[in-house]
């Protein structure tokens, strides 16, 4: 299966060199800036289902436009990148989300973090003026594929020039600086959201992501036994969850790499 992004928790550290913080204070707007659409539910679907269960407006920012995100060659890109907004969409609907999903539109494969993506991020952070972001670890070792890098850079300089009031005036926009920036797929991971009470509505999220049964998720929807594919998947977060649960001393949990000096 071709999932190398995938979050998959980092060995327990060794007691006491790194001390693993617990659950923020739930957030009044959270913005989740990921690359494709699936990456927000894989990497903090729990936090997010968690947040939103307690009144926080949750907002999806997608930087590409998933056109390539199948193993078909013979697909048509233009009805993937149709079909992969309306999944993403009902995901974010599932989680509880009641902000915004927006999409930049850069082609799958071809994101950049050069200055005019990055106006681009500034902009939404300052019009949806997140208490909290959340993103990919853009410095993760040995990562494949450079949309995740990308959007990951995004998120971080999207934050300087959204905080700064000299940066992109031309947005006309009051600037805006979060509190918290929560990255995940990180190598040093110092903190944990439990989200026990929330797997549920994650993997409601990931299963609102068809399109992606087959490559991301090792799911034939052809097959007899694909009820049985998505069980091995569903048990494979489970175990995921599980394992951050340990570091964070929680049963289920998401790890993340917190930034919180903004």
């Amino acid at each position: 299966m071709n999932t190398p992004d995938l979050p998959i928790p980092e060995p327990t550290p060794p007691p006491g060199t790194v001390s693993i913080g617990r659950d923020l204070p739930v957030p009044d707007r959270a913005l989740a800036i990921g690359a494709h659409p699936d990456d927000v539910e894989f990497g903090a679907g729990g936090t997010l289902a968690k947040w939103a269960a307690a009144g926080c407006v949750i907002n999806h920012l997608v930087c590409t436009d998933g056109s390539k995100g199948t193993w078909d060659p013979a697909a048509d890109p233009a009805r993937l990148v149709a079909t992969r907004q309306v999944e993403q969409r009902d995901a974010a609907t599932a989680l509880g989300s009641t902000g915004e999903v927006v999409f930049l539109g850069w082609p799958d494969g071809e994101l950049d973090s050069s200055l005019r993506q990055r106006w681009q991020v500034s902009y939404w952070i300052r019009k949806l003026r997140p208490t909290v972001v959340l993103g990919h670890d853009p410095w993760k070792r040995y990562r494949l594929h450079p949309d995740h890098r990308h959007a990951g850079l995004l998120a971080v300089e999207g934050i300087v020039s959204a905080r700064d009031p000299l940066f992109f005036p031309e947005q006309d926009l009051p600037h805006h600086r979060p509190d918290a920036l929560l990255l995940w797929e990180a190598d040093e991971p110092d903190h944990v959201e439990d989200v026990t009470d929330h797997v549920d509505a994650k993997l409601t999220a990931l299963r609102a992501h068809t399109s992606q049964f087959r490559s991301t998720m090792g799911v034939d929807v052809d097959d007899p036994t694909a009820e049985d594919q998505w069980d091995v998947f569903a048990d494979r977060i489970r175990a995921r969850l599980a394992e951050w649960g340990d570091l964070g001393g929680c049963t289920h949990g998401e790890g993340f790499k917190l930034l919180d000096q903004l």
